[in-house]
């Protein structure tokens, strides 16, 4: 079939909650990514920063396939041969007493957020039923009711109501909006994104998470990091709590966990908090599945072993510096923000409508995949193996697709 032919499909036999570009992706190799026609494309998403080591990265999908071919799931009716190994491995690794392994990334903030209730209620001591959790305005991390709840994107939340009660939401990156709320004693939790992602990339002050993380601290309130895209050397650490020193009380983890091979998260809290929840009160028939153990442990000794972190910080600092000149010189792009390899431009409208979606559409035409968010921000994100030699190919291809937009239209002037 060609890709109409699939496209047709999905729109015939599948529920309409996405509006991807139209393109049929077939296979990937590292970087590229190939459709049904055989054009060849630079994955500039990273399946929004799920695929971090490249795509079938080949120790991920050995472990993969050399687990799947010896056992697959057991439930946690029983125990298995790879999830104490895997337990142990990730817990040395982020320096964590204990971690409940999900699936997906939003059941890691379901888990996060029932943690931090149960540890408000058992020892907190905050009477039953009234803890409350703090987002901030702008926060993504699923879609689940919980979610929606604690989301202001209309897109997110209108219709799905009534919301979850308990939970709390404060302006982004003001630390005045965050000590008033900790001054209510049955306050529980803090959850947050170091880096708002799907929010458009939107970076705090510097200094921001420590002095949340402090001003948690002094209130007896957790600090739950959001760390499902932010997380395993996107932006230039191991995790991005690391630029600021800040070990968060629970760590939320999934997307690249896997390397994009299944779907795996993690949370990750010492014995105080993780040892709150008991047997039956917590779990998920396929969370700490054998074959996400090994593709866990194989996902994250390649972030380390290629050095994945040093690479998105070089190479994310040379990208901001190159996208920097292009806003300089034209007048249709009007910001660049990011740390590492997770970044962002802001497009400007113009008179003749054409915004992020069109230039999306003409990076595809090129053979670079991006996707917008929030209608005028597009997010580049690409898988952290990247070359200087691609990331160079990626900026040509970037302001050739701009100039092109700044010669056909006049921008609207703010």
């Amino acid at each position: 079939m060609n890709s109409q032919e699939y496209i047709n499909l999905e729109d015939k036999y599948g529920a309409h909650n996405y509006h991807p570009l139209d393109v049929v992706i077939d296979h990937g190799k590292g970087v590229w990514v190939w459709d049904v026609e055989g054009k060849k494309y630079l994955d500039f998403l990273s399946a929004y920063s799920a695929v971090n080591q490249g795509h079938c990265h080949p120790k991920i999908i050995s472990a993969l396939t050399e687990q799947a071919q010896k056992l697959t799931l057991t439930s946690r009716a029983f125990y298995n041969s790879v999830l104490g190994e895997y337990e142990k491995f990730i817990t040395e690794y982020f320096g964590y007493d204990k971690v409940l392994p999900m699936n997906t990334g939003v059941e890691g903030g379901e888990t996060a957020i029932k943690l931090a209730r149960k540890w408000a209620y058992s020892v907190k001591g905050i009477e039953k039923n009234k803890a409350k959790v703090i987002f901030a305005e702008g926060n993504f991390w699923g879609r689940t009711l919980a979610a929606v709840s604690s989301s202001t994107d209309p897109d997110c939340y209108e219709g799905f109501g009534p919301y979850m009660p308990g939970f709390e939401i404060i302006p982004y990156n003001n630390l005045q909006a965050l000590e008033k709320a900790l001054e209510d004693s049955t306050v529980c939790a803090f959850m947050v994104e170091p880096i708002q992602g799907e929010a458009g990339v939107v970076v705090p002050a510097q200094g921001y998470l420590k002095k949340a993380y402090d001003l948690c601290t002094e209130k007896n309130v957790l600090f739950i990091a959001d760390e499902v895209q932010t997380g395993l050397c996107r932006t230039g650490k191991m995790l991005a709590c690391d630029h600021e020193n800040v070990k968060p009380d629970i760590l939320i983890l999934g997307k690249a966990l896997s390397g994009g091979a299944m779907p795996v998260s993690a949370v990750l809290a010492d014995d105080d908090i993780m040892l709150t929840i008991k047997p039956g009160q917590h779990g998920s028939t396929f969370g700490g599945n054998p074959l996400a153990g090994k593709v866990g442990i194989a996902a994250l000794k390649v972030l380390k072993e290629e050095k994945l972190a040093e690479n998105a910080e070089k190479l994310g600092d040379y990208f901001r510096q190159e996208m920097q000149k292009i806003v300089d010189e034209l007048d249709i792009v009007t910001l660049v923000r990011g740390k590492g390899l997770l970044n962002a431009i802001v497009i400007k409208p113009t008179k003749t409508g054409k915004i992020a979606w069109d230039v999306c559409v003409e990076f595809k035409e090129m053979g670079l995949l991006a996707k917008p968010t929030h209608g005028d921000i597009i997010r580049f994100a690409p898988p952290l193996i990247i070359t200087k030699d691609e990331i160079d190919w990626a900026i040509d291809t970037i302001k050739n697709v701009l100039m092109k937009f700044e010669e056909e239209n006049i921008p609207v002037q703010a």
